[in-house]
């Protein structure tokens, strides 16, 4: 549902994280690509390429049986928000493979047209972090983007993520 991030220690410089409002993502989309999406399904896996190497490395240091496995799942292309009934795009770069019916190769088009669009100057914000900043933020309708430009230096962040209910 939600997720938080807490800063105990950060490079002294980088480190800023993107956010990026999903709804303002579909809302700004035409008419005509609003009802070719909304009854498509995103089929996503944590298989994807290196993005996903951070959780990948987690499940195996918490001793989970989940780690190596790829996990997959599928979800709507366009959520509905539970409490505000508005309707967000929900596919990302980090995750979505394809669309369900359709192979990579066929979904690549249109995925690629979405992930650049939902990540428009318009539509984003980045925050600048400082030790002691919190960041709260709705997984429902926004995405998360973490800057990797302090190589060489640490930074420590603590997430807490709040379970939700199923995307519909």
């Amino acid at each position: 549902m939600a997720s938080m991030l807490l800063a105990r220690e950060i490079p002294p410089y980088g480190g800023d994280t993107l956010f990026a409002n999903m709804y303002a993502a579909y809302e700004t989309l035409s008419a005509g690509m609003k009802r070719m999406l909304e009854p498509l399904y995103a089929v996503n896996s944590s298989a994807k390429a290196d993005v996903t190497r951070t959780r990948e490395d987690r499940l195996k240091t918490d001793g989970s049986d989940k780690a190596g496995r790829e996990l997959a799942a599928e979800h709507p292309v366009v959520r509905t928000h539970p409490e505000t009934g508005r309707k967000a795009l929900y596919v990302n770069f980090a995750h979505t493979v394809r669309f369900r019916g359709m192979t990579e190769q066929e979904s690549a088009p249109l995925l690629n047209f979405l992930f650049q669009h939902q990540i428009k100057p318009e539509f984003t914000c980045r925050f600048a972090w400082q030790v002691g900043s919190l960041a709260l933020w709705d997984n429902r309708c926004a995405q998360h983007y973490p800057v990797n430009d302090y190589h060489g230096f640490k930074r420590l962040m603590h997430r807490i993520t709040l379970q939700g209910d199923r995307p519909q």
